[in-house]
């Protein structure tokens, strides 16, 4: 399994290549803007593109959605429900801009080559939030950062929610690498310890 990162959009959105090295085949986490940008590290890569994968439906993780689908048609692009249905918002604008679109909800797991991913639903940052584990690594979208978690004061947000999901990813057992939507990357270990709202949650 291979991870790469790269931060896209004016306000640096993290956007994740996730590679199964046995069979090349390939998901794009939150590709929020710059899909050039993005393409060009896939076919350098030699990827074979099977998912475009959505942790929420904000715009700064969405944006590159519609010209990365048309490069790379195959591909199948998820999102939650609750977060796709925003066509004409700023702050929901997928739905009705990519043919095709597909849900996917607690409990859902798809298969990348050797790879399973699994499907999380941890709303407060938005209604439908999701985190995709993946082996040992969580991509946790706005839901969990390295030392904060996500703003719960926009359209759909609530700060009892992302409690509760913050709780349940705390509650994990083990360690993971955690693989957030912006700024840097951390592990599960580190945030209990260090992390003052994934502490609160805990604690609730």
């Amino acid at each position: 399994m291979k991870v790469k990162m790269m931060q896209v959009g004016p306000i640096g959105t993290n956007c994740y290549i996730l590679e199964d090295d046995k069979t090349n085949k390939a998901a794009v986490i939150d590709p929020g803007d710059e899909a050039d940008k993005i393409a060009q590290v896939l076919q350098k890569d030699g990827a074979e593109v099977e998912y475009i994968l959505l942790t929420h439906g904000h715009y700064d993780h969405t944006t590159g959605v519609p010209d990365l689908k048309k490069r790379f048609p195959d591909a199948q692009v998820y999102i939650h429900q609750a977060d796709a249905n925003g066509a004409g918002s700023t702050l929901y604008p997928l739905a009705g801009q990519v043919a095709g679109l597909k849900h996917y909800k607690e409990g859902d797991s798809l298969t990348l080559g050797s790879l399973t991913i699994q499907v999380m639903e941890t709303p407060g940052h938005s209604p439908g939030s999701v985190t995709l584990r993946v082996g040992d690594v969580l991509f946790t979208g706005d839901t969990l950062f390295c030392g904060s978690c996500g703003r719960t004061d926009l359209r759909g947000g609530s700060y009892e929610q992302i409690m509760a999901s913050l709780k349940r990813l705390g509650e994990l057992e083990g360690d993971f690498h955690v693989c957030p939507g912006h700024d840097r990357t951390s592990t599960l270990e580190q945030e209990r310890r260090y992390n003052p709202f994934l502490m609160e949650a805990m604690r609730g």
